[in-house]
């Protein structure tokens, strides 16, 4: 494929508005290059695009707008920087993040927070916060966040685009679908210490039955350490008694 028309798309998407694509690099600009293809394959022009094509601009003319090391890349003009730290100025009552189906009944219970340097996204729009939640989870969890109220209790949100980043958001501003009764039960399970149960013989076929030690005519079995005199044995003594 030619190269020169996805170059300059690259350029957009991380150089100009990574926002747009639901991007968000990491603190030194960088996306990795996972999300980077997942973010192009959404994109119906670009949908073809492999890790080639990127690795062929690379080594390219074009070269010298990328950069790129250890899985990710970035692009070496982010004018957007001056904005990534900057608190927003207005906080919508309600932003949408995606969740993982397996977090779902942690999220619910103890709320969400970011990940290293890796914030919490949020997005005004429902169809972004899925298309971001899809890239972690074929069916994610969408849920509502009372980003205002949050916002006057003190947490911090930074407008990045039309996206917007915070560290965390405790569970009673969170509104969502409750968990799963089945999954919730498992995860409590969980939590509290196995129950011994009682064994339960298996009830007893035709013809069968339990032997007792107690009731055992044969009290010499009894004796630890003493074995039953045989047969042969007895009979030596007995032809000894006869020698004699």
């Amino acid at each position: 494929m030619r190269t020169e028309g996805l170059s300059r798309f690259l350029f957009y998407v991380l150089g100009r508005r990574p926002d747009e694509f639901g991007l968000v690099p990491d603190s030194q600009g960088f996306v990795t290059s996972k999300e980077l293809l997942q973010a192009l394959h959404e994109e119906g022009e670009w949908r073809h695009v492999r890790q080639s094509h990127i690795n062929e601009i690379l080594m390219g003319t074009d070269r010298s707008f990328f950069e790129s090391e250890a899985g990710r890349i970035r692009s070496v003009e982010r004018p957007w920087e001056g904005e990534y730290h900057q608190p927003a100025m207005f906080v919508p009552k309600i932003l949408f993040t995606p969740i993982r189906r397996r977090a779902h009944t942690v999220v619910m219970e103890k709320g969400l927070k970011g990940h290293g340097d890796r914030p919490v996204i949020l997005s005004a729009d429902r169809e972004m916060a899925l298309r971001i939640g899809r890239r972690r989870d074929p069916d994610p969890v969408l849920i509502e966040v009372r980003a205002a109220a949050a916002s006057e209790k003190g947490i911090l949100f930074h407008a990045f685009g039309i996206l917007f980043l915070t560290r965390e958001i405790p569970a009673p501003l969170i509104v969502g679908p409750q968990p799963p009764k089945e999954r919730a039960e498992t995860r409590k399970g969980k939590d509290r210490p196995a129950e011994k149960r009682p064994k339960i013989r298996p009830p007893l076929t035709p013809g069968t039955f339990i032997l007792d030690p107690a009731r055992d005519p044969d009290q010499a079995r009894k004796a630890k350490g003493k074995k039953r005199k045989g047969w042969k044995e007895a009979a030596r003594k007995m032809r000894k008694k006869s020698k004699r």
